[in-house]
């Protein structure tokens, strides 16, 4: 159940999925390993912390790649309601505040943030409605209930309570796309899209943090030892990284100058140590892990799977895209790591389990093929005898 057979598209998966978690571990060792050594953890501190995550993600990725597609439309609503319930642990005195979100829980030395695995059970019960209810598709009502009302409005509101609203941006993405890919009407996409951006300028604009953030990032602020510190130490360390880079390991920016350099802002010292050259890599391969889950959405058997996939796609693609560009000014800090690359354990260990959701559904596409191509002669020689 876990070779991947001769199917090119499982072998890609696991090929890209491996690579870019392998480069995580080096940038993760090179990006931390100053702060690490100040927290009195050595200077491989940071380095062990995410290969032990790195070592429960990757069995429980080929788990998942392992289970039939049966067994994630059976279980949806059940770890819907667990990802939901894991979530709501934040309010209960396990929870605690980082960076202004409350978005984490801390069991003794443990710490893990709840909204990674609620993106995927949402992502995975948004497919199994979509099919369950697919001879009513087409109708608004049907297409938004329950997905929107209530699945995900509840699964969203409650990380927003947390008020980590770059999080549930993400989330709601990949509920769009899943949607999308999942072959609801334009009608209610454009329903829900404009829903979505009013909800968005609402939180917004009720918050002055984030709208000093929208602020800074247009230019409204000039508040270099303040809230610009982070953007601008970011796109110093970009800058000073030129074509080549200026070494692996040699980074200034880690040297306590960078917040998060290992996490939000990794792709930064990654552009600093391995230049234009690794920065580019990155977006790469990205973008084939991209073009892979795309042909994974057009040999999928039914619904399920192509709403399942594009949901995970966006979520891990988009997040990738997100993060990298507010690194580089395109967007305002919204506090979201570089899937599969930044340091966080409970971020990689969602990530790798999705690609394993992923791989799950490659391999039953694979076979839905090869029954066509088995079927093919058959339904030819049947209209021979005719």
């Amino acid at each position: 159940m876990l070779r991947t057979g001769s199917d090119p598209t499982v072998a890609a998966l696991y090929a890209i999925t491996l690579l870019l978690v392998g480069f995580g571990l080096i940038m993760v060792l090179s990006s931390s390993s100053i702060t690490s050594y100040l927290d009195d953890q050595g200077f491989f501190g940071g380095f062990w912390r995410q290969a032990s995550f790195a070592l429960i993600g990757i069995p429980l990725m080929l788990i998942a790649a392992a289970m039939p597609v049966v067994f994630w439309k059976r279980w949806a609503w059940v770890l819907l309601g667990l990802g939901i319930a894991l979530q709501l642990l934040v309010f209960t005195p396990l929870g605690i505040e980082v960076y202004g979100n409350r978005n984490w829980i801390q069991i003794g030395g443990f710490g893990a943030q709840p909204s990674e695995a609620l993106k995927l059970a949402l992502v995975v019960w948004v497919g199994a409605v979509l099919q369950r209810k697919e001879p009513l598709l087409g109708q608004m009502r049907h297409e938004i209930i329950p997905i929107i009302v209530p699945g995900a409005v509840l699964a969203l509101g409650v990380v927003l309570l947390g008020r980590d609203l770059g999080t549930v941006l993400i989330m709601a993405a990949m509920v769009f796309g899943a949607m999308y890919f999942g072959g609801i009407s334009w009608k209610t996409l454009g329903v829900t899209a404009g829903g979505g951006a009013l909800a968005v300028v609402l939180f917004v604009i009720t918050s002055p943090n984030r709208m000093q953030r929208l602020l800074s990032h247009a230019g409204g602020t000039d508040d270099y030892s303040g809230i610009d510190w982070q953007s601008t130490h970011g796109m110093w360390a970009l800058a000073s990284g030129g074509l080549f880079g200026v070494g692996l390991g040699n980074s200034k920016a880690k040297w306590s100058w960078l917040p998060a350099a290992d996490n939000d802002y990794i792709f930064a010292i990654i552009g600093e140590e391995l230049g234009l050259i690794g920065a580019l890599l990155v977006i790469v391969l990205f973008i084939v892990l991209t073009v892979v889950m795309l042909r994974v959405i057009s040999r999928a058997r039914d619904r399920f799977g192509k709403a399942v996939v594009g949901g995970i796609m966006v979520w891990i693609v988009g997040q990738a895209f997100v993060n990298i560009g507010v690194v580089i000014g395109v967007f305002p800090v919204l506090g979201v790591p570089l899937p599969l690359i930044s340091a966080g354990g409970t971020a990689l260990i969602a990530c790798l389990a999705a690609i394993g959701v992923v791989i799950s559904i490659a391999r039953d596409g694979a076979q839905y093929q090869a029954e066509l191509e088995a079927a093919a002669p058959a339904r030819g020689r049947n209209r021979g005898i005719r």
